[in-house]
């Protein structure tokens, strides 16, 4: 089947309400993340809008699970948004959010883009296809070269169903926003109905929430986030990053590692 493209007015559906029950059973010491790539150096934060609806999406998962993989020692950040408006074409996908909708359109309005599945945004300023797999990597090493003109560290710490977020900024961070994603590392999911209907589909780097924050001249902050209910140590990782909230371009990213007690640097 063709890619998938839904103008954007026709975005819309009930949000799927993800479960924040309390999870109090473990607890993450600390958690730290330092920016991985020194001032100047480049970074490619890869934001894939997707749905288990779309049978056009399967192939774009599995290039951004690949790509997860191969990229493991470099600044790339891979973000899986599982968007709502597949959910009444005949399978409710249980990883969608609308709020997952509403980011792809405000990038529909950044980029004068349509709004579809798959669609992949590097740095918040390139769109294309998310199974386009040569374009997909030009655009990455192109952002790997692109200076950084902020940076962002982390420390966060687990208690119960909360995680309580400790940020500092360096660079130009005014009317910027940052955003923490927690994300699921991998999961696998059986399809009964819609155009997937009858496969079994595996994901990758799944944004369970994604928390904004609005910056100012302050350069320190605290925020709390809660956490879904089979959130876990070892599979699920925390990424930030910020945001300009006038035309769409991410200035930096970072990635914290979950540890028990010690303080790990990426």
């Amino acid at each position: 089947m063709k890619t998938l493209k839904i103008l954007s007015f026709c975005v819309g559906a009930a949000a799927l309400a993800l479960a924040t029950a309390a999870y109090a059973a473990r607890k993450i010491d600390s958690v730290k993340t330092v920016s991985p790539a020194a001032p100047g150096k480049g970074f490619a934060l890869v934001e894939l809008f997707t749905s288990e609806g779309c049978s056009s999406c399967p192939p774009a998962d599995e290039l951004l699970a690949r790509i997860q993989k191969e990229t493991q020692d470099k600044p790339v950040y891979i973000l899986a948004y599982h968007v709502d408006y597949w959910n009444n074409l005949g399978w409710k996908d249980a990883f969608s959010n609308a709020t997952f909708s509403k980011r792809q359109r405000e990038y529909s309005a950044y980029l004068n883009a349509q709004v579809y599945t798959p669609q992949v945004v590097v740095n918040g300023k390139t769109e294309l296809v998310g199974s386009d797999e040569p374009v997909l990597r030009e655009a990455i090493s192109n952002a790997l070269k692109t200076a950084q003109t902020a940076q962002v560290s982390l420390k966060a710490q687990q208690t119960g169903d909360k995680l309580a977020v400790n940020y500092e900024l360096s660079g130009n961070t005014d009317n910027q926003q940052l955003l923490i994603a927690i994300v699921q590392k991998s999961a696998i999911s059986k399809v009964a109905k819609g155009e997937n209907e009858g496969r079994t589909l595996s994901h990758a780097q799944i944004v369970r929430d994604l928390k904004a924050v609005a910056l100012n001249q302050v350069k320190k902050g605290e925020t709390t986030i809660n956490l879904p209910k089979d959130f876990n140590q070892q599979g699920w990782e925390v990424v930030g990053f910020i945001q300009n909230k006038a035309n769409g371009e991410i200035l930096t990213a970072t990635k914290a590692t979950l540890t028990n007690n010690a303080v790990a640097k990426i």
